[in-house]
């Protein structure tokens, strides 16, 4: 397994936790850590022992965005140079996205910029009450086009617009309210409320949730029409496939399916 410098990857069986280890930066990003996050997740969808993955940030924020160091040497970069950089991120952001295996996010502290971003592209996101989000981008005169998509694909364009143009700082309830949370807890019932959907997520059939993250992303894109078609394919391939036989079976049979893993 790769060793990685600003983050720590942790595997507990089906379950792993990629964990932003600056803690002094407020697992701010910069270019080390965007590349090791690239590579872990690389990594990470292509492990089949791997069911669930949680990903989290060490110390008293989750991710406070850019790094300040990060940002000055962007500054310093030509045209072409800060295009190359732009891709990269766009690109960890869309790895993550794309990762087959269902990503959790544990929120605590700050949230801002690219660390709102990583919380964009994970599918279950629980964060703390005391949690704090913003897309600062605006008042430093750039903006968060990385994120974008994933952003308003997440919580719409109408939230977008208003929390990209104004750059303000918000809570988790308005997080959860606009869908870019889905669960607020006490600080102290953060590792418990993980834990539980981490096991939910145990019960589903593995190959089920990776074609279904497929599907998603392919029904923003299909037509209307193109549709019934698309999803009577998925679930026909899923009821004759190997998984969805043993699940069928092990409902019928009143018993657990061979997937199922205990935590």
């Amino acid at each position: 397994m790769t060793e990685y410098e600003h983050l720590k990857r942790t595997d507990d069986g089906a379950a792993t936790s990629v964990t932003l280890a600056r803690p002094d930066a407020h697992n701010a990003l910069n270019a080390k850590l965007v590349d090791e996050l690239t590579r872990c997740f690389e990594e990470i969808s292509e492990d089949e022992r791997v069911r669930v993955v949680v990903l989290d940030g060490e110390g008293r924020s989750f991710c406070a965005g850019a790094d300040i160091g990060y940002m000055r040497e962007t500054a310093g970069l030509s045209y072409e140079e800060n295009l190359e950089d732009a891709r990269g991120l766009a690109m960890m952001f869309w790895i993550i996205d794309e990762c087959p295996k269902p990503v959790v996010a544990k929120v605590q502290g700050a949230a801002m910029g690219g660390g709102a971003g990583l919380v964009a592209v994970a599918d279950v996101v629980v964060a703390d009450s005391e949690a704090r989000f913003s897309f600062s981008e605006v008042r430093l005169g750039i903006a968060p086009a990385t994120i974008a998509p994933f952003v308003v694909r997440k919580i719409g364009a109408s939230h977008a617009r208003s929390l990209f143009l104004t750059g303000q700082r918000f809570g988790a309830e308005r997080a959860r309210e606009i869908g870019l949370v889905h669960e607020v807890v006490p600080r102290d019932g953060l590792d418990e409320a993980v834990e539980e959907n981490v096991g939910e997520l145990l019960r589903g059939g593995p190959v089920a949730q990776a074609t279904l993250k497929a599907l998603l992303r392919r029904l923003e894109t299909t037509e209307p029409m193109e549709a019934p078609g698309l999803t009577a394919r998925v679930i026909s391939e899923l009821r004759t496939g190997e998984e969805g036989q043993e699940g069928l079976a092990a409902f019928l049979e009143k018993r657990e399916p061979r997937w199922r893993t205990e935590r």
